[in-house]
């Protein structure tokens, strides 16, 4: 009896068993086939806890998904900050940002393991947008727009300024450095645009403040300011003309300026004293103060003879031997059949007085050769000026226009023109005689008769390039 009952039990415990077995096989079934479909789920949607950039996409597909993430860089915001406020807040889509969100979103998708999804409710996942682009010439426009708001602000700010050198009562003295609170707008421009495109969220102006590049303890500021002392004690001397004078020291010292580090001289200052010399000297414009063997002092006007200062070239020239700092006696850079360097005139000239009708040659001071002459008629006057000697011609044929109109052709043995019309000095054998008043009733043309005899001898004895002065 005992035996059957066993058995019996025996047989109701495997048969509990195998029901336990069963269900717990079932239910293995059924979340294995709930994990199965869940990861199908998973193969296109994102995983739990997954967010780009702060934007929760959890349990969403692709489209879904990158939807809310372009909405989202949309309303992004640019804040620019100054002294620890906010100056001006922008939409980065405003400046041409093009959101492209979708290769992003479809690599996460893809790398994701959809079995995993269980897992991902212990963990996040999170990732930036890398396929963010601009409309390059939306935001060229609307970055230049910001800089000129930039530079309007910056205006109204303190200036940062470098130490320097300055003129004052006492002398030239070091200006210190001002730290002020502008900021470098370049500078800042180029990080703004950077933070734009890197997905910052803001830029501190306040980190672009403009330092001094130059203090008051700067060794080669110290050494420039030797240099201008050194460079307002120069003698610089002219020699114009045969006159020397001075540059007062104290127009050099107006003169100079510290510039880019470096002392120099204001050169619209510097031309303005050349051009004062030049309308002064230059005897292309100015007449000559001429002692005559005759009449005393006269003024001649400017003739063949004269020289014009080149006003630019020799501002620059002047300028560079001041900035030498030695003491100097220099002429300025002309242009002319003269030099400034010397008297015009000098001691060896030839001297034609019209009103009394005499011709004078002068070597080193002293009369050579002087003769009486016949110059030019009423109606073809010898032209007054101070002018030279350029060409020496025998036996030369002179050719022109009488006052009727017929044209006349001279031969002469000596000829020596002055000027650029075809005046000149030559002999004349069909003059009865010289000096007086035939220049009334038998002038020349303009040009100076002279007796042939004389006129030998004369040429035989000027050089060319000889003054010839005719008053």
């Amino acid at each position: 009896m005992s035996q059957v009952s066993n058995r019996r039990k025996r047989h109701k415990k495997n048969k509990n068993t195998k029901l336990i077995l069963g269900s717990i096989a079932a239910v293995g079934i059924v979340a294995v086939g709930g994990y199965a479909l869940g990861s199908n789920y998973y193969s296109k949607h994102f995983l739990p806890n997954t967010q780009v950039e702060a934007v929760e996409i959890s349990n969403m597909s692709l489209e879904q998904a990158q939807k809310i993430v372009d909405d989202q860089h949309k309303n992004q915001s640019f804040q620019i900050k100054l002294d620890n406020q906010v100056l001006k807040e922008i939409k980065k889509s405003d400046f041409g940002m093009e959101s492209n969100s979708k290769a992003t979103l479809e690599s996460i998708l893809k790398a994701q393991n959809p079995w995993s999804w269980g897992r991902s409710f212990f963990s996040s996942k999170k990732a930036t947008v890398n396929k963010t682009t601009f409309n390059q010439e939306v935001l060229t426009q609307q970055l230049n727009s910001l800089k000129t708001e930039l530079d309007q602000v910056n205006q109204g700010r303190t200036q940062t300024q470098d130490a320097g050198i300055a003129r004052e009562a006492s002398g030239f003295v070091i200006t210190p450095e001002v730290q002020g609170n502008n900021f470098n707008v370049d500078q800042a421009m180029k990080a703004i645009e950077k933070g734009l495109k890197s997905g910052q969220t803001s830029v501190s102006l306040n980190d672009f403040i403009q330092k001094p590049s130059v203090t008051s303890k700067d060794a080669h500021l110290q050494e420039e300011l030797n240099t201008v002392n050194k460079v307002i004690q120069v003698q610089s001397n002219y020699s114009i003309n045969g006159t020397t004078f001075q540059i007062p020291t104290e127009q050099i010292a107006d003169w100079v300026t510290y510039e880019n580090k470096q002392v120099t001289l204001n050169q619209e200052k510097v031309q303005a004293y050349v051009q004062q010399l030049a309308d002064q000297y230059n005897t292309s414009t100015n007449p000559t103060s001429f002692n005559s063997t005759k009449r005393g002092t006269v003024s001649v006007p400017a003739g063949t003879l004269s020289w014009s200062i080149q006003v630019a070239d020799e501002a620059a020239a002047l300028t560079e031997q001041i900035l030498a700092g030695e003491n100097f006696t220099r002429s300025p850079i002309t242009k002319g059949s003269a030099k400034a360097s010397q008297p015009l005139v000098g001691n060896t000239y030839i001297e034609v007085d019209l009103t009394n009708q005499h011709m004078w040659y002068y070597k080193d001071g002293a009369v050579v050769i002087e003769t009486d002459v016949v110059t030019g008629k009423p109606t073809t006057p010898t032209p007054k000026g101070v002018d030279y000697i350029w060409k020496k011609e025998r036996n030369a044929t002179l050719r022109g226009t009488n006052d009727d109109g017929s044209k006349y052709a001279s031969p002469v043995s000596y000829w020596m023109p002055v000027d650029w019309t075809g005046v000149g000095i030559h002999d004349s054998d069909w003059q009865p005689a010289y000096g007086g008043d035939l220049w009334k009733t038998r002038g020349s043309h303009g040009c100076v008769n002279t007796p042939p005899s004389v006129m030998a001898q004369l040429y035989n004895a000027v050089e060319v390039g000889t003054p010839v002065v005719i008053f």
